[in-house]
């Protein structure tokens, strides 16, 4: 069994002086003398000339702006504080707000990156942070159970080694909002990943890593700083007598217990959380009726109220313009209509899950999953299919789902001849304009530029195998379709 880590999260707290920092770093490094742990230091990386956006920057009326603008420091300053870490034999850790600072954590060589509370959801980010390498450690709190099976899932189709940290945003947490219990929750609800603790209490207090240990976590996270005539502490960063005092206390850790619910966000947590999240702002105009998309904007700290935040920005939500829209300015919920599919999306996975049960049909382990829905998700169950990809090379194998009462819209390929074998149910196909009936056990060829649809009454799932697919080689007779670039929606973890 791997020894618990304990992890320093310096923040701001260097406050952009470098030889400050590697003071606090060489503090803590004597106050550890002595314990059998493992140990890591942990810095935060914001990119701020993308990260706030051009119009809030040199403000001192937003909170955060002005603090992090003060705190600055270059990526050599950075080196430097963890040319120290390594010096005293920590782990070093980052978590980065912004994309760019994936990149520069790359280059720096940091070993570990944590993911903030207040970046769970920012699906933008996480795309990037799974391109890594790195072991991944995330923070929880204000996050729904389905934030977080999403956010598991996610990393763990991607084989990523993830640690879960149990978190309050309240800085610092009173003792009735510490939950300690959930500690033990998250370990039967996700028991392929660690689970840890990221504190935010009053420095002095040592009774809560102690019940967290007993709960069950294995990694520690508590904010330390070194005060002197010129920096004071804030109110939860603790001194390196109180760093020394906490883990003292791990290691008498006893079995105390509090609630094991799992509360909606307070409101001092949820106005902290959306406090350090990036805005969607606009990039360029865009018209009324418009859908505005990835190419129409970015995603920049800080967000105002009423803003949509890059947390809401998903592939499951489709935004379209109520009034015309100005490049530069924040995208507002009022501005748009926004088009909520997940309910529909995990509606129509239910439905093939169940086809595929009912057909004893054995789908691949980690396949991905494409969603065709050739007029929108909300005319899903008249047009559409739902295809699983099981190789695609010189040679092409798919599983092809239909629910019941579906058509599939006439197409042509002009570089792929292609195969199909009825595995479940029966299928109404049109060849060139000539109507076929096929069951579990036929066979039919479909040779380049015949016109084909299909259309199922009772639901069908049949074996497409044929030479390799393209992308560009699915040309609809309806024009209308082809027009929709949003007509397929991916899914990376259904199963």
């Amino acid at each position: 069994m791997t020894k618990p880590l304990f992890i320093f999260e310096m923040a701001n707290n260097h406050m952009g002086d470098t030889a400050h920092g590697v003071a606090i770093i060489r503090a803590i490094r004597e106050a550890c003398q002595g314990f059998d742990f493992d140990f890591a230091f942990k810095l935060q990386y914001r990119d701020l000339d993308s990260f706030i956006h051009p119009s809030f920057k040199g403000r001192d009326d937003v909170k955060y702006v002005k603090r992090f603008e003060e705190t600055r420091l270059a990526s050599e300053q950075f080196a430097t504080l963890l040319a120290a870490m390594r010096d005293c034999g920590f782990k070093t850790v980052c978590t980065p707000f912004d994309e760019a600072s994936v990149d520069l954590i790359e280059a720096q060589g940091i070993e570990v990156i944590k993911i903030a509370s207040c970046s769970l959801t920012d699906w933008p980010l996480l795309e990037r942070i799974a391109r890594t390498d790195k072991p991944i450690i995330a923070s929880t709190a204000g996050a729904t159970p389905e934030d977080v099976d999403n956010v598991v899932s996610f990393f763990l189709h991607r084989s990523k080694q993830l640690t879960l940290m149990h978190c309050v945003a309240e800085y610092p947490t009173p003792d009735e909002n510490l939950h300690i219990a959930r500690i033990e929750a998250l370990r039967t609800r996700y028991p392929e990943v660690r689970i840890g603790y990221s504190t935010h209490e009053s420095p002095e207090k040592t009774e809560p890593v102690m019940l967290a240990l007993a709960k069950g976590a294995r990694v520690f996270e508590k904010h330390v700083g070194l005060p002197t005539e010129r920096y004071a502490l804030n109110a939860y960063s603790a001194n390196p007598a109180q760093v020394r005092q906490w883990l003292a206390a791990a290691q008498r850790a006893q079995v105390l217990c509090g609630s094991e619910a799992w509360p909606a966000a307070t409101k001092a947590e949820a106005e902290s959380l959306h406090s350090l999240r990036r805005g969607v702002y606009l990039t360029r105009q865009v018209a009324t009726g418009e859908a505005v998309d990835g190419s129409a904007v970015c995603f920049a700290f800080p967000a105002i109220p009423g803003q949509i935040t890059a947390n809401q920005w998903s592939k499951y939500s489709h935004h379209i313009a109520v009034q015309p829209l100005t490049a530069g300015h924040p995208l507002l919920g009022s501005e748009v209509e926004i088009h909520h599919e997940r309910e529909q999306i995990h509606a129509a996975v239910t439905a093939v899950r169940k086809l595929l049960k009912d057909g004893n049909i054995v789908v691949p382990g980690k396949s991905d999953l494409e969603i065709s829905h050739h007029y929108g998700m909300e005319r899903f169950g008249e047009f559409g299919l739902i295809m699983v990809t099981v190789v695609n090379r010189e040679y092409c194998k798919k599983l092809i789902a239909m629910l019941p009462g579906q058509t599939h819209p006439e197409q042509l390929h002009y570089k792929k001849e292609e195969t199909f074998v009825v595995l479940h149910g029966k299928l109404t196909l049109w060849l060139d304009g000539v109507e076929h009936a096929a069951e579990p056990g036929d066979v039919i060829t479909v040779h380049r530029g015949v016109k084909h649809k299909f259309f199922s009454a009772g639901g069908v799932v049949f074996e497409e195998i044929s030479s390799t697919h393209f992308s560009d080689d699915s040309i609809y007779t309806d024009p209308a379709i082809t027009a929709n670039t949003h007509r397929k929606t991916l899914l990376t973890h259904w199963l």
